[in-house]
């Protein structure tokens, strides 16, 4: 977890000093192009870098792990669109006047519709459950336009104090109100849930202390706390997702009918199911990058089975 600035040694904060200065500097050079311009930009120059730092790799072995059958030229399309994806949305976040003024406008479309509207018109509480694919950002813009409410987000701090401050503020200009991740963040988060309020759930990553489920038939440790909030605030849980268009710009926002409460485990598997049917349709839009089965190497063989 991210640190005080005061929990820091001197060398360590000296070398986020400059690593601060040197991505506002980036992002700041990167601003000047016109909006269109700087997405697509900020998408080539990830992708360019995606083997030297590793992304290839990582995307490789995971979907050796989880799809072994694919041929070698979807696997390399992936390995070039991933890092893209990723690239465009870091320059979009940073971007967040003219992200905010192009999204707001997106298509938004899918079987969940009525029942996110009835459920706002209601004042009954809704939480979105989207992922790391496409931006889901897009999704919080587009359906705080359509419904005008404000969509809470929930956050996580950045290792480097200095460029946080920039990275939250850019998240703030996107909507309000943010919550970081942990106690005082989740306190506000379920008192807005008490309110009847809107938000917005980032759920797939490996969450150390949660459930192990399957996701793309594989073990993937996943946190069961939103089915658990949803069902003690009669939460209504929608997935939902942000899905970057050909032109690599706009989103079609796509939310998908309610998750039924049952129990929080068959809710969460519910969900990891419902995502990996969106990634298999846009492959090329889910941050494969994240190591989201840990319990498993690029073999897809336990550590306890290994000699």
């Amino acid at each position: 977890m991210p640190v005080e600035k005061s929990e820091l040694s001197r060398f360590e904060l000296g070398q986020y000093y400059v690593a601060n200065l040197f991505l506002k500097g980036m992002i700041g050079a990167m601003r000047l192009l016109p909006y269109e311009r700087r997405i697509a930009t900020m998408g080539a120059i990830v992708r360019g870098l995606a083997p030297a730092v590793g992304f290839t790799k990582r995307v490789r072995s995971n979907l050796k792990l989880t799809c072994p059958d694919l041929p070698e030229a979807e696997v390399k399309r992936i390995c070039r669109a991933v890092p893209d994806n990723a690239g465009r949305a870091i320059m979009e976040h940073f971007s967040p006047e003219d992200f905010t003024e192009r999204q707001k406008n997106a298509k938004v479309s899918g079987s969940g519709i009525a029942a996110f509207e009835q459920a706002v018109a209601e004042g009954r509480p809704v939480m979105m459950i989207t992922a790391h694919f496409g931006h889901y950002l897009a999704a919080r813009i587009a359906l705080q336009a359509r419904s005008g409410k404000p969509i809470g987000c929930l956050y996580r701090r950045m290792a480097n104090p200095y460029f946080n401050e920039m990275y939250v503020d850019a998240f703030h200009k996107t909507g309000e109100p943010m919550f970081e991740q942990g106690r005082r963040g989740m306190v506000e988060m379920v008192r807005s849930l008490k309110k009847g309020g809107i938000i917005a759930i980032v759920s797939d990553l490996h969450a150390h202390g949660g459930e192990e489920l399957t996701f793309f038939g594989k073990p993937a440790v996943t946190s069961v706390l939103n089915a658990e909030l949803a069902m003690k605030y009669d939460a209504v849980l929608i997935p939902c997702y942000a899905v970057r268009q050909a032109n690599g710009i706009d989103f079609e926002i796509v939310l998908h009918d309610p998750v039924p409460h049952t129990d929080p485990k068959t809710m969460t598997q519910f969900i990891n199911d419902d995502l990996e049917g969106m990634v298999r349709k846009h492959m090329g839009q889910w941050f494969w990058i994240h190591r989201r089965w840990k319990a498993w190497n690029g073999l897809g063989v336990q550590p306890q089975d290994m000699p």
